[in-house]
């Protein structure tokens, strides 16, 4: 490719019940590289066959009713690298997927939420971030270009959030999840929508409930990490906040860099 490249991610929350708002905002928008978390379908239910009518080719990590992680790519099928985290065997959810296209190594997230806190949900996503941590150490040692994109589950600060006393008890919050977020950050990774707005403010999730979208009650959870050899190709990033208004829409909205190709 030329030019741009363009990595968006985007909890679906439900790729069935969305496939309408999520092909449109494929053809509207046209990212080069689409990470999709929440797809909750089973491998052989993934609608592959839709995004090739677009011209996207996918691979994808599912599971019966819940999580799901995909990776679509406009013209170019995505070379697996890894499926999974390491470090818990019994782990089976589907939660993270890692493929090589357009010559940039992508890495599509879904962290766990991890409510109600304390609780075994809660030490359930602390371990995960530190698998993650791993995963994204060994990434930065191959010195490649790489995005570690998708739903992390996290504010990092109380810039990122409409009211931070309302969110304060939330998992989301909590001082041992931010922790775990600026240890990745730590390494080297660079926060491409915190970059370009420093001064926060900027939502990409609007729960359903008690009118958020509609007062704006939101909060920044959707993340793209972006490694040195790749943050020097940052030239734009941004959230589509106006598909999260629409019919039936997800809960978050799609957010995105666009990135100097090489």
């Amino acid at each position: 490719m030329s030019g741009i490249i363009k990595v968006a991610s985007f909890n679906i929350n439900g790729i069935k019940a969305r496939l309408p708002r999520l092909l449109e905002w494929l053809e509207e928008t046209r990212p080069s590289v689409a990470c999709l978390q929440e797809i909750k379908t089973q491998d052989e239910g993934f609608p592959a066959a839709d995004f090739e009518k677009l011209g996207y080719k996918a691979i994808w990590h599912g599971q019966k009713g819940f999580n799901g992680v995909a990776i679509l790519a406009d013209g170019e099928q995505p070379e697996e690298i890894q499926r999974g985290l390491d470090g818990e065997p019994d782990d089976e959810h589907s939660r993270y997927i890692e493929a090589e296209v357009f010559g940039i190594r992508v890495a599509c997230i879904y962290l766990p939420n991890g409510n109600p806190q304390p609780g075994p949900k809660f030490d359930y996503k602390l371990r995960w971030m530190d698998r993650l941590h791993a995963r994204m150490k060994a990434i930065a040692a191959e010195e490649v270009p790489a995005v570690v994109t998708g739903d992390y589950n996290v504010i990092p600060t109380d810039r990122d959030v409409w009211s931070p006393p309302a969110m304060a008890p939330d998992a989301l919050m909590q001082p041992g999840s931010r922790d775990a977020y600026y240890r990745l950050m730590h390494d080297g990774w660079t926060d491409a929508l915190a970059t370009h707005n420093p001064r926060g403010g900027v939502w990409t999730f609007w729960d359903y409930q008690a009118g958020a979208w509609q007062r704006d009650h939101g909060f920044r959870i959707d993340h793209a990490l972006l490694s040195p050899e790749l943050a020097d190709r940052l030239v734009a990033s941004g959230v589509d906040k106006a598909h999260r208004g629409r019919e039936k829409a997800s809960d978050h909205a799609p957010v995105w860099v666009a990135l100097r190709a090489a």
